[in-house]
């Protein structure tokens, strides 16, 4: 299972090979904050844990780690203070400064280099102002999204646990919606395997689930799927046969998108979209639960089409769209939720929210900080991924990693974004 590897590769942690240390020679010590999280509503992950921090300081014996106070974090001062980590409300002799999500434009301390997920790649509107306070305030940025291995997949993400918690959360709606079963929230729970057990006993009926994506987020709503034991089936036989017990099929990129020829070649994909055309449409007859994690941008064909839903034979009762676009792979996405309250209605033919759960409407949960109902494990695994492949790039700081992942350097964009020149106000 993808849970087991990631609680082996925690406690194999200190026993990874790091032949270097490359502060460990430096005759002056690197200071790095783990800032308090600005955006609101405010977000309860960390970027490492009480005891991963005391394993940065034991075996990086120059770096000198801070933790900036938070009465929100998942890991409470106090945790931090047992391992030994200072805290202190001032950062600003710190030297690298890390967060999760974006940091308020007024919050940024000039000059500095931070690390947090700053949603400016794709030129979101909402972050504009954000992107011109790193220029103006000469802040070096590496952003999380950019750091990628030599074969070009992402380093670090939380989309294992968002497609956990967005799965849990497809299954919570649906039986909220029917009336079948009752399913505990996932923020009840302390931790994932906490949540497992709440699934002890747990008898779900014959319902149909389709899942999109072969990434972390896949893997997360697989986790679910494992851990409920509801039965995968293959694409063509879910689309003819009816069970008396719960399913699931998996749609990959090669089961959802061909090329006229009937073909279909990821990196050509990825390169070429508008080449290819969607072949979704047959499971919106055949599937009561949609859980979509599959990467999506404006030129790619969506799923389906506000016309499909409103046909006769539309089946889909709830959709946990974990990739969360508005109005993008699932039309009927109308924007976020929140974590409290994360799931709206929608009526096929007016195209208007609703209330959630009524008949014949469809449910969304569209929420974009779903992994913060499993802080704890979230922010151990992405900790655990920044220490064994990014830490050390980090502290050398001209490694080709960071150098790719550097989205703005000294207050300007680098080459590979200088195309976010208009974006920020340069031209």
């Amino acid at each position: 299972m993808y849970l087991l590897r990631i609680w082996l590769a925690w406690t194999v942690s200190a026993a990874l090979p790091r032949a270097t240390r490359i502060f460990a020679v430096m005759n002056h010590p690197v200071k790095i904050a783990l800032i308090r999280e600005g955006k609101i509503p405010e977000d309860n992950r960390v970027a490492f844990t009480p005891r991963q921090c005391a394993w940065i300081q034991q075996h990086y014996p120059r770096v000198r780690l801070t933790v900036q106070p938070s009465p929100s974090r998942c890991y409470r001062d106090g945790e931090y203070r047992q391992a030994g980590i200072s805290l202190q409300e001032d950062i600003t002799d710190c030297d690298i400064l890390i967060g999760i999500k974006e940091v308020p434009a007024e919050q940024l301390v000039p000059g500095k280099t931070y690390l947090f997920f700053s949603h400016t790649r794709k030129q979101q509107p909402q972050n504009r102002a954000l992107m011109q306070a790193l220029l103006a305030k000469k802040i070096t940025l590496i952003d999380y999204e950019c750091l990628v291995h030599d074969d070009g997949h992402r380093i670090l993400g939380f989309g294992f646990f968002a497609g956990v918690v967005g799965a849990h959360n497809g299954l919570l709606a649906y039986g909220k919606k029917t009336g079948a079963y009752v399913l505990q929230p996932a923020r009840q729970c302390h931790d994932l395997r906490a949540l497992s057990e709440t699934y002890f006993g747990m008898k779900l009926p014959p319902l149909k689930i389709v899942l999109t994506g072969s990434g972390r987020v896949a893997a997360g709503a697989l986790e679910v799927m494992g851990m409920l034991g509801i039965k995968d089936v293959p694409p063509e036989e879910f689309l003819i046969s009816d069970y008396n017990y719960p399913v699931y099929t998996q749609l990959k990129g090669e089961k959802l998108y061909r090329r006229t020829d009937g073909l279909y070649s990821r990196e050509d994909f990825h390169r070429h979209p508008d080449r290819y055309t969607c072949h979704f449409l047959p499971f919106t007859t055949a599937a009561d639960i949609l859980v979509n994690g599959i990467y999506w941008e404006g030129r790619m064909a969506p799923l389906f089409t506000w016309e499909d839903m409103q046909q006769t034979g539309f089946r889909i009762k709830v959709i946990a769209d974990v990739t969360n676009d508005r109005e993008g792979s699932v039309p009927c996405n109308l924007g976020d939720a929140m974590l409290a309250d994360p799931v709206y209605g929608v009526d096929r033919f007016t195209r208007q929210k609703t209330a959630p759960f009524l008949p014949g409407t469809v449910d969304m949960m569209c929420v974009g900080n779903l992994p913060n109902e499993l802080p704890r494990d979230a922010s151990r695994y992405f900790g655990e991924q920044l220490i064994k492949y990014v830490f050390d790039d980090l502290l050398q700081g001209e490694g080709k990693m960071i150098r790719q992942g550097t989205l703005v350097k000294a207050g300007r964009l680098t080459p590979a974004f200088r195309y976010l020149s208009a974006y920020a106000g340069l031209s």
